[in-house]
């Protein structure tokens, strides 16, 4: 997530059981993160240094593998996001949330939820009731 000039949260993306979460941009260009990552239920951390990780691109083309793939599913799912700003009511973004990864509803807390979909809470609200 990150913070907005209100001080308050803007979620980018949600990650769970055997998922990543990288602040990927930070990580490519090495400089500081002005996005946060935590953890909200009890979680197992891997890290890796920006050395380590291109070393191993270079040794292990099963590695290069993997982080081509990754990038672009980032990719997509970052695309997707910000269209979903775009072209999307309120309305529309829940459904979608709903359809593609309802585990963020179940688990999350409404404020997570609306933070991710950047509308209020009363209007998450007001959106689970019409459903």
């Amino acid at each position: 997530f990150f913070i907005n000039e209100e001080g308050q949260e803007a979620t980018r993306y949600f990650a769970f059981e055997n998922q990543f979460a990288s602040a990927l941009v930070s990580f490519i260009t090495a400089e500081k993160s002005k996005e946060f990552i935590q953890a909200v239920e009890p979680t197992e951390v891997f890290y890796i240094s920006h050395k380590d990780f291109y070393h191993l691109l270079e040794i292990i083309p099963q590695w290069e593998k993997f982080y081509r793939i990754y990038l672009e599913i980032a990719y997509i799912t970052n695309t997707r996001r910000l269209m979903s700003f775009l072209i999307q009511d309120a309305l529309e973004k829940y459904r979608q949330l709903l359809a593609e990864n309802p585990i963020v509803v179940r688990r999350l807390s409404n404020k997570m939820v609306a933070s991710y979909l950047n509308i209020s809470q009363e209007t998450l609200s007001r959106l689970k009731s019409k459903l």
